[in-house]
């Protein structure tokens, strides 16, 4: 029995848009969908597991990684820290037939683009600016300098919406990680 190659979607969106959220709710309520586990060599914050949430790495292992073509994407966010898709237990994933979603910034879905284009590529947009705004400064986890770069970038990322082929608004998480798992083609187990 041979098994028929998995399509990858790649969910992307501007910071504090709730990819995180979305992305541990199709975790919990999907197991059948397989999330990709992003390198980066930003600190943890509170509550966030190594090979878990992400591969935390030096910048010394980053830089060796991307050297060795480890990384499907790679990218540097907000001006300071790196993130990157590890390219092997995607490739697995897929070859084995099993959905996979890559929770990337709007840099790297558009590397992925280039390098996969049969991908499908949804975009999570907020409900509006101002909601944005809010989420990102009710997290807390942001001094007021970061977040100003971070709604910088985020103006910018809000105005490559129509490179997607899907857009989900994240006005209620349930809502929106049931609209992605459908546009996946993921029937709930």
């Amino acid at each position: 029995m041979t098994t028929t190659p998995a399509r990858l979607t790649v969910l992307a969106g501007p910071t504090a848009v709730g990819k995180g959220t979305v992305s541990a709710d199709v975790r919990a309520r999907y197991p059948q969908v397989w999330l990709s586990v992003s390198a980066t060599t930003r600190a943890p914050r509170p509550g966030e597991v190594d090979g878990v949430h992400y591969h935390f790495v030096s910048a010394e292992e980053f830089d060796r990684m991307v050297d060795d073509g480890e990384l499907l994407e790679w990218a540097v966010v907000h001006g300071r820290n790196r993130y990157g898709t590890p390219r092997g237990p995607v490739q697995e994933r897929l070859a084995a037939g099993v959905p996979t979603l890559l929770e990337i910034d709007l840099q790297g879905a558009r590397q992925v683009r280039e390098t996969m284009p049969d991908a499908r590529f949804v975009f999570l947009a907020p409900p509006s600016f101002d909601e944005l705004v809010r989420r990102l400064v009710g997290r807390g986890t942001e001094d007021a300098e970061e977040r100003e770069r971070r709604l910088a970038t985020a103006r910018v990322e809000l105005a490559a919406e129509s490179e997607f082929d899907h857009v989900v608004v994240n006005d209620d998480v349930t809502r929106a990680t049931d609209e992605l798992v459908r546009v996946m083609g993921v029937v709930p187990a």
